[in-house]
């Protein structure tokens, strides 16, 4: 992995892996957000300290400042700049999200931030101007977004009842974005009831047209990328939202297990109490560090020449996420490990073993 270099986000963390080690990049910003809930938590502690304190906190009516050590920082996407060395990230807590650049000596600059929605996927277009990102807005819509490179000018791209996720620019001339799409449905209360399967759509942001370059009811389609030959990749899973086509056998089957799955649930109560009571559960369980964060086989790495996803062959299996590397290799990541498949094909080789890692991007 000497020539190999990676931006990994792992549990909110980044990490810049390679050259024989890691190493954890904190952002700039998000440590003087933590510094300053301390520094308030801090100077208003006496109010709910003590019972005095506690007293004179209700008397006033104060609300207790929350524990710094429970302020949420979390960068949630990453991409390479258009700098050697540039990383560009996305970064939220509880209030606010933004869009960060990290130059090739460490410098971080905030190009962009705010309150009223979460900034999340981004990608660089490859002539440095403009930026792309998805925004997430509190009613569960989301939308694509484009701003300029210094952070400006910000412009929704798409809007409707849909989420729209992960916009990648594709190569060659004009100004096109693909990516991931799902409409919502809702009740009647307007609240978000179910959305459907992920289709990959491509935008046209010079003209406006939108084409649909991957679709099926079963499936989601996610992570798109579109390669300098024209071929297009990303992630194919299961569609869970689905809802299975009706049988008598299923029916069948789901009545005989319903007693089960009430004694299942009854055992998960009594499990809790005793847990909540004496500190050990009845039953030992997986902790959240020994849980497994492998990404499912049927989760899989497509490759698309032509017009139908039928067609489209299948590169990896198990795959979270995935980018191209400066020599064309495909390099991803099923969770606890990263893999690279050279670029005239062939098998994959594990370049990194790592823990929980969500996110790569080949710098």
């Amino acid at each position: 992995m000497s020539d190999l270099l990676l931006a990994c986000i792992s549990q909110g963390q980044l990490s810049l892996e390679g050259n024989g080690g890691g190493q954890i990049l904190e952002s700039t910003f998000g440590r003087s957000l933590r510094d300053r809930a301390a520094e308030i938590y801090n100077r208003h502690a006496w109010k709910t300290q003590g019972r005095g304190g506690q007293s004179l906190s209700r008397a006033l009516r104060a609300t207790p400042e929350h524990d710094p050590g429970d302020f949420r920082i979390a960068i949630t996407s990453v991409t390479r700049g258009s700098h050697p060395g540039e990383l560009l990230y996305t970064l939220e807590t509880d209030e606010i999200s933004g869009v960060f650049a990290r130059d090739a000596e460490g410098v971080e600059k905030r190009l962009f931030h705010t309150a009223d929605f979460r900034v999340r996927h981004l990608d660089v277009h490859p002539d440095g101007a403009e930026i792309a990102v998805s925004i997430a807005y509190r009613n569960g819509m989301e939308n694509l977004a484009v701003l300029k490179a210094d952070g400006s000018g910000l412009t929704e791209v798409t809007d409707g009842d849909s989420r729209d996720q992960a916009p990648r620019w594709a190569p060659g001339p004009g100004r096109r974005l693909v990516f991931q799409s799902s409409g919502m449905g809702r009740d009647p209360h307007g609240r978000l009831a179910r959305h459907g399967p992920f289709s990959i759509q491509q935008l046209d942001l010079d003209t406006g047209a939108i084409a649909c370059l991957a679709q099926a009811a079963r499936f989601d389609f996610v992570a798109p990328r579109i390669a300098a030959d024209g071929a297009l990749y990303y992630i194919r899973r299961p569609n869970r939202s689905a809802p299975p086509p009706p049988s008598l056998g299923m029916a069948f089957q789901q009545t005989a297990l319903l007693p089960f799955r009430i004694l299942w649930v009854i055992g998960k109560l009594i499990n809790l109490s005793v847990e909540q009571r004496t500190g050990t559960p009845l039953v030992p369980g997986k902790g959240i560090a020994e849980q497994d964060f492998t990404t499912p086989r049927s989760w899989v790495l497509m490759r698309q020449n032509g017009d139908s996803p039928e067609q489209a062959e299948t590169i990896a299996e198990g795959v979270r996420a995935f980018d191209w590397a400066s020599d064309g290799s495909v390099v991803y990541c099923d969770g606890f490990a990263v893999h690279r498949i050279p670029a005239g094909g062939g098998a994959a080789a594990k370049v990194l073993a790592g823990e929980n890692i969500d996110f790569i991007a080949a710098v």
